[in-house]
Formats: structure tokens, C-alpha cells, sequence
């Protein structure tokens, strides 16, 4: 199966439509299958004093608050409508994330996005994943910094927006939609689960990709992973485990200033994270053990015969002196060895030629 490869711009764009779209230029380029973005009002999204991560802290300093930060990175409804069309234009998928309602509202009310990305600071935001499952045909969830407990819960609601256009929801309702036949269905058919390390970049002992086979165990779903690690070998590796999506942040150049840029990929890297997800789909192959088409010429010559070690004559008994295993393999195969010794020999054989059956 291929796997969705998400290159995330996110707010690499740094408030600039040039950048912005120079990010959906890359990533067409690299070959990612789709570019994402981040759409949302500070105002609808975070208070006044919210305070920033300690990441955010180090790459953009203490003077500017989060609110004044996430401000100044902001999207307009034009410029998602303009970068929408040049990602068409380039052959790549637009997608970007919602944080508030009026995002929601824009992407798949206005420009008709079927597939919602919830990232995994809104996964308890119930009323707004209710009105994802309301509004979106497709859903991708990122799971960091959740139990397995708060995925099912979130599920839950999913399922019950899935199945109940405009029900208020009461106590027991998500848990019922969750487990009927009707909500699983609905989510199998339209959810995909990501595994995520929340930190900026990811402290490798604490990624455990391992937990992606959890979540495909715990639930059944498509599986996936969002990576912020350093590099392109923890992806990499994910698909290798199973990933069906991948996504991960990259920018333009690492040195910018902003939150999420030296956490991202530079486009060489994000080229060569394809390519190398490439090349692990085709490696995986089936799982069905067997000769491949290349390796049938090989056998012959890399496998051995049953050959005489020196001169037999007909009618001489073959035995450990004068038959031995030499290549090429066109002859009996070795694993006749045993069953060879102490029959008589049909004809004489030359030193080295092939004995038969």
C-alpha cells in the first residue's frame, strides 16, 4: 500500500504568502502527496496571556507573547484560497488543520476540503471533534500526549458525529456510538490514526514507534505517524512498522526565525524522506516467501550439485570418496546425498560432471 506522505509547512510560512508559497513549490518537488498548512484566529484559539511552550521559548525568544506570535502567522481566507490553487497548479494535495470553528468553517464549508487533519492539542476539545465528524468525510487524529483511554474517547465522539447529523449529544452517548456496529464500521471507513511524540524535535527515547502497533491493535484503524524528530530515518523506519500516513514539518531554511523551524526538514531532506519511503513500500513487498523473478537466474549458479569428485565408472558404487557438492546447480540437488550412496553408478562421469538421479 503506498503511504500518504503529509509535508507539513505549517506556519514555516512566517506570515509571508511568497514563502508560503515557495513551501507548496518544495514540497510538490520533493514529492510529497500532500502539503499542509495551519489555519486559525489567535483570538478564537488562545488567551491573551496563554503562555508559550518552552521550545516556542527557545527558538522565538520571551519578548513577544504566544498570542502575538500566533497572530503574526495568521492566513487570510484569500491567501488559503490562492495557496489551495497553487498547490492544484503544482499537482499536490492542499490540506491544512483547523483550531476553531470559523477554520472549520472555511475549509470544508467554503473550499470544500473533504479530509480534516485534528492535531493532538484539540483531541479533548469534544464539541469541536464533534463538529469535524460533522463537517469532514475523512479524518486524520494525532494521538500525542494521550492515553489510550482519552484516543477512545475521542473516537467515541467521532462515531457519534458520524452517525447523528445534528443530535445533542447526552451521558453514554459517545461510549454507545463507539461500540456499536454501525460506529466502528463508520470509523474503519473514515479514520486514520497517528501516533505522535509532542516535543519539538522529539527526544528519540521517547518516540516509541512501538505504540503505533498498539494503536492498530487497540483499534483496528488505519495507522500512521507524525513525526518531530530530528532527521529522516525515525519516518522512515515507521513505514517500515506499518505507517500507511506520514507526516512531517519542513521549511525553507532552518536558520529562519519562528516556532516550528528548526524542528522541520530542509526541502533536500524532505526529497530524500521520500525517496527513502519509496524504497522501503517496494522493499517490503509481499509476505509471501518465495523466489522472486531476479533470484531464479541466480540459483543455478549460486547453488551446488551432486558431481563426482574424480572418475566413476558404470556400474561402481557411489559413495563419500568419489561424489561431491560443487557448483553450478543445474544438476541433482544435494539434499539427495544420502539417498545416492550405495547405488550404482548407470554410466561412467568425468571429474566434476553432474550425476544423475
Amino acid at each position: 500500500m503506498r503511504t500518504l506522505i503529509i509535508a507539513e509547512a505549517g506556519v514555516n510560512h512566517n506570515g509571508d504568502m511568497d514563502m508560503a508559497a515557495a513551501l507548496v513549490d518544495k514540497a510538490a518537488d520533493a514529492g510529497a502527496d500532500v502539503v499542509k498548512f495551519q489555519t486559525f484566529r489567535a483570538k478564537s484559539l488562545l488567551g491573551q496571556h496563554a503562555p508559550k511552550a518552552d521550545y516556542q521559548k527557545q527558538t522565538t525568544g520571551e519578548s513577544e507573547s504566544q498570542f502575538e506570535m500566533i497572530q503574526r502567522l495568521e492566513l487570510s481566507e484569500a491567501d488559503h484560497f490562492k495557496l489551495a490553487a497553487h498547490a492544484e497548479a503544482r499537482g499536490i494535495e492542499f490540506l491544512s488543520t483547523p483550531f476553531d470553528a470559523w477554520s472549520l468553517e472555511l475549509l470544508t464549508g467554503r473550499m470544500k476540503l473533504e479530509l480534516i487533519k485534528i492535531p493532538s492539542g484539540e483531541i479533548t476539545n469534544a464539541p469541536f471533534v464533534l463538529a469535524i465528524a460533522r463537517r469532514a468525510k475523512r479524518v486524520i487524529i494525532s494521538t500525542g500526549m494521550c492515553s489510550l483511554g482519552e484516543i477512545e474517547q475521542a473516537l467515541g465522539v467521532l462515531a457519534f458525529g458520524f452517525l447523528h447529523r445534528d443530535a445533542v449529544p447526552t451521558s453514554g452517548d459517545f461510549e454507545r456510538a463507539y461500540g456499536s456496529a454501525m460506529g466502528q464500521q463508520a470509523l474503519h471507513e473514515r479514520v486514520t490514526i497517528l501516533h505522535c511524540t509532542t516535543e519539538y524535535p522529539a527526544p528519540l527515547a521517547e518516540i516509541n514507534l512501538r505504540a503505533m502497533d498498539t494503536l492498530a491493535q487497540a483499534f483496528g484503524l488505519q495507522v500512521g505517524y507524525s513525526d518531530h524528530s530530528q532527521g529522516i530515518h525515525i519516518p522512515i523506519a515507521a513505514v517500515a512498522r506499518g505507517a500507511q500516513v506520514i507526516e512531517k514539518h519542513f521549511t525553507l531554511d532552518r536558520q529562519l526565525p519562528g516556532p516550528d523551524h528548526q524542528a522541520s526538514l530542509e526541502p533536500s531532506e524532505l526529497t530524500a524522506m521520500v525517496a527513502g519511503i519509496r524504497d522501503v513500500e517496494l522493499a517490503l513487498g509481499s509476505p509471501i516467501k518465495r523466489p522472486t523473478a531476479s533470484e531464479w537466474a541466480n540459483r543455478n549458479v549460486a547453488r551446488k550439485s551432486l558431481v563426482a569428485a574424480k572418475p566413476i565408472n558404470r556400474g561402481e558404487v557411489f559413495t563419500v570418496d568419489n561424489m561431491t557438492c560443487k557448483r553450478p546447480g543445474m544438476g541433482l540437488s544435494p539434499m539427495a546425498y544420502w539417498s545416492m550412496l550405495g547405488k550404482l553408478a548407470g554410466r561412467d562421469y568425468a571429474a566434476d560432471e553432474a550425476v544423475d538421479g
